[in-house]
C-alpha cells in the first residue's frame, strides 16, 4: 500500500490533485490522505478511476487493502464488498454504503 498526502496548494477547479494516474496499480487501489480524510484512488478492471472513502462501513479498515474486481473492491478483513461506482454494499456482512467522491 503506498500513501499519498494532499496538500491545499494542489486545489484546481474544487479538485485536488493526489496522485497520477502512473501512480496507481493496473487493477488496484492507493490510499491518500486530503485534510485528513483517508481515501482510495481505485483503479477497476476496466480502466476507470474511481476515489472512495477508504474506510469499511461494516469493519473500520481500509478498504484499499482489499481486491478490486470489475466495479467493486473488497474489504480484506470480513469479505463485504463495494460498489465503486455507487458505494453501496454488494457483499454481507456489510449494510451501510461508503463515501464516493468525484474524479
Amino acid at each position: 500500500m503506498s500513501e499519498t498526502t494532499a496538500v491545499a496548494e494542489n486545489v484546481t477547479g474544487g479538485y485536488v490533485r493526489v496522485c497520477s494516474v502512473n501512480d496507481l496499480p493496473t487493477v488496484g487501489a492507493v490510499q491518500v490522505e486530503i485534510d485528513l480524510l483517508r481515501v482510495a484512488i481505485v483503479r477497476d478492471s476496466a480502466g476507470d478511476i474511481h476515489a472512495i472513502d477508504d474506510t469499511c462501513s461494516h469493519a473500520n479498515v481500509s478498504l484499499s487493502e482489499g481486491d478490486v474486481e470489475d466495479t467493486a473492491i473488497g474489504c480484506w478483513l470480513h469479505g463485504s464488498r463495494f460498489d465503486l461506482r455507487s458505494g453501496k454494499p454488494i457483499g454481507l456482512p456489510a449494510i451501510i454504503p461508503i463515501a464516493v467522491y468525484p474524479v
